[in-house]
């Protein structure tokens, strides 16, 4: 796709990898629909970029603020892509996570993309070319101790977006999915960042996340796995999980030290 005039819908665009990848589009000469919840900081995102671009103030796990984001999209008169990038992680054992907190992390990481894109679906086939790119993790295809419900959710965006370039296989409309491992952003706390460090797990930079995510939006790719070995160990674990899962179980106590609340 070529981005230059397209109208794109980028949600968590104000966070770590979001902001890059505005700045991107910005420059691609791509008009961005910029929808995050901390309006502070979506004010201070556009007067950096400029242009005519569009700012939505919205909780995305909220059928309200997906009304917001919806109407936004109309005001910059459609859109031609959906960038599905807002997610939130909560590193600990699963029997210590606040079910509150779970419900939060489902409803970000999957309800909402899943809801967001049927609203906007009927706009999108309508398009002579458009494209949903859904930015999952390479825990969607490697179950983590520690991870356990942030996987879960990720797996089912990944189903999600397989599932929907096929039934979308006859229209306009490209669905993507790219899975970045860990990244230097603040999604990672102090513990996740020390864990990495222990096991001597690389973090890529946002930078590089965001031209990939750029990328997945230009060319016709509709996979993409960020990072070796873990590109490798998806494959393994797909054939022969539980080698996978022997390595991971092996340091199941340092995983337990740092998710232990």
């Amino acid at each position: 796709m070529d981005l230059k005039g397209k109208t794109i819908l980028l949600t968590g665009a104000t966070g770590g990898i979001g902001r890059l990848v505005a700045q991107r589009l910005d420059m691609a000469g791509a008009c961005v629909v910029l929808s995050c919840y901390l309006s502070d900081k979506l004010a201070d995102l556009k007067a950096e970029l400029g242009g005519n671009h569009v700012t939505v103030c919205a909780d995305i796990s909220s059928e309200q603020g997906r009304d917001a984001i919806v109407s936004a999209c109309s005001e910059a008169g459609g859109i031609d892509g959906i960038v599905n990038l807002a997610g939130i992680l909560d590193f600990a054992l699963f029997s210590q996570q606040e079910v509150g907190l779970l419900e939060k992390m489902i409803a970000i990481n999957l309800t909402a993309p899943m809801l967001l894109t049927r609203l906007l679906l009927d706009e999108l086939t309508s398009r002579e070319e458009a494209v949903i790119l859904n930015v999952g993790s390479i825990f969607g295809s490697i179950g983590h101790p520690g991870f356990t419900a942030y996987c879960a959710t990720k797996a089912g965006l990944m189903r999600f977006t397989e599932s929907l370039s096929r039934e979308l296989a006859d229209t306009p409309v490209r669905v993507a999915y790219i899975a970045p491992r860990a990244t230097k952003t603040s999604l990672n706390d102090d513990r996740v960042n020390a864990l990495n460090t222990e096991l001597g797990n690389k973090s890529d930079a946002p930078e590089l996340v965001a031209d990939q995510i750029m990328t997945m939006l230009r060319d016709n790719s509709v996979l993409q796995y960020l990072g070796w070995p873990e590109k490798l160990f998806v494959r393994i674990n797909a054939l022969f999980p539980s080698l996978v899962g022997s390595a991971l179980t092996k340091n199941l106590g340092k995983i337990k030290h740092y998710a232990r609340r």
